[in-house]
């Protein structure tokens, strides 16, 4: 179980501020969370392989050439332009 000790531990290490009124409800909270985490980590996951994502077909398509965007069609929506580039403010000296 989480107390408020291990709550204001927690804030440190988080650099947050939590004020003293919430500690105890934080610490409920975060012992509620573990013990859901401790349930599953009951669970018998031995036939599961380990993977990232779910594999998904066209996922990880062939990375072929594509017609790119002419100088016009890129420029188009572009709040201000300086012929072939879009204009930005400066921001450095």
């Amino acid at each position: 179980m989480v107390d408020r000790a291990e709550v204001r531990r927690i804030a440190a290490l988080a650099h947050m501020s939590v004020p003293e009124m919430e500690e105890e409800a934080l610490a409920r909270e975060l012992s509620q969370i573990l013990s859901y985490v401790d349930k599953l980590n009951g669970l018998d996951v031995s036939d599961v392989p380990p993977t990232a994502a779910p594999e998904a077909p066209g996922a990880l398509r062939e990375d072929l050439p594509q017609p790119s965007l002419s100088v016009d069609q890129a420029l188009a929506n572009a709040p201000a332009k300086v012929l072939t580039a879009f204009s930005v403010p400066k921001i450095l000296e």
